[in-house]
């Protein structure tokens, strides 16, 4: 017998809902958000095991904890929908959406062999994040002040005091702060890619992705880091869409009546990106792309084919972005075939 189980899961407290085949609720409870608790409460329930939670920042401990105990286990991303509210009608429209079959293949959860690879993609993200924010600060202090301070100098340990002794007595100390800060912040960024770098030469496709233009050691150990696997998308266009290339069009009163029937009139139409995506992904394939065509003297067929573009009139922006879907088209290809990058391919793709 099926059970279709719904897991609303907050920090303290879970409220769960289990539904028969029928739709029937059999019973709604709540438990402690523990794991031995949950896994427990799963166990005692007969039958076949369905259960659907919301994508949280408990999603992926639940997956892993929760997977072995049912046969299947599904992480929703919520829509926001009006009406009433509360934990247990959330719960129980997770259950009833995984019964009718509308939570589609849910998000994916990375396997527990990419984990370590994972936490130290994240580490490095959130430290480059901080470094560049602690650059700003710093900076921000000298020109409020009217100094400008173009160029990395002012990052630099060696010419800081000169830098500082432009300042007023009173801003001296808290900049020396925010200089000692931006040092440290550094050195943990540093060891931090050279731990990534490090785990990423584990798997061997970091060795093939690398040579794809653009993308080097770091892009390339965040790319696998996120995607995990390509087999995830069907074709280049799934892999389009979750790295934020997807084109969409919108369009209203598309349709009008003539003597000889409904024909499609001319409508405004609006072009556009997806916004439901990775933006890390996004991140990478762009500034994959502004590499590839930085090169000013260069027969690369990329190169080649951006400056056709501009040739032809398209914005350098939609350039830079063709661009950057050539080159996730083929780190996808390279992927699944496990092969490294071909220039002369990438010529007529």
């Amino acid at each position: 017998m099926d059970r279709y189980i719904g897991i609303d899961v907050h920090r303290d407290s879970s409220t769960i809902v289990v539904l028969s085949a029928k739709g029937k609720r059999t019973r709604r409870d709540v438990v402690d958000t523990n794991g031995r608790t949950l896994v427990r409460y799963l166990r005692h329930l007969s039958g076949t095991l369905h259960v659907c939670i919301e994508e949280s920042p408990w999603s992926e401990w639940l997956h892993e904890i929760l997977s072995p105990a049912v046969a299947e286990l599904v992480v929703y991303q919520a829509e926001w929908t009006p009406g009433p509210k509360n934990d247990s009608i959330d719960a129980h429209g997770l259950a009833e959406k995984l019964r009718l079959g509308q939570t589609g293949s849910g998000n994916f959860k990375a396997p527990a062999h990419h984990r370590r690879l994972r936490e130290w993609a994240r580490a490095y993200d959130a430290l480059m994040l901080d470094v560049a924010r602690c650059k700003n600060r710093l900076k921000a202090q000298f020109q409020r002040r009217g100094i400008q301070c173009n160029g990395k100098t002012v990052y630099d340990p060696e010419h800081r005091d000169e830098w500082i002794a432009q300042l007023p007595p009173a801003m001296r100390p808290s900049v020396e702060l925010m200089g000692l800060e931006l040092d440290c912040l550094t050195e943990l960024k540093g060891d931090a890619e050279r731990a990534l770098l490090a785990e990423a030469r584990k798997h061997p496709m970091s060795k093939i992705l690398a040579t794809a233009p653009g993308l080097g050691a770091i892009r390339t150990a965040r790319l696998i880091a996120i995607v995990v696997t390509p087999y995830r998308f069907r074709s280049k266009r799934q892999f389009w869409a979750y790295c934020g290339f997807g084109v969409v069009t919108r369009s209203s009163n598309d349709w009008m009546q003539t003597l000889e029937g409904w024909v499609r009139g001319r409508t405004v139409q609006t072009r556009g990106l997806n916004r439901n995506h990775n933006p890390a992904l996004k991140a990478i394939f762009k500034s994959a792309a502004q590499t590839a065509i930085g090169r000013k003297k260069s027969d690369h067929p990329l190169r080649q084919t951006y400056d056709r573009l501009l040739a032809s009139g398209t914005r350098p922006n939609l350039a830079k972005i063709t661009i950057a879907r050539k080159i996730a088209a083929a780190v996808l290809a390279m992927w699944k075939n496990k092969e490294v990058y071909k220039k002369a391919r990438q010529a007529v793709s």
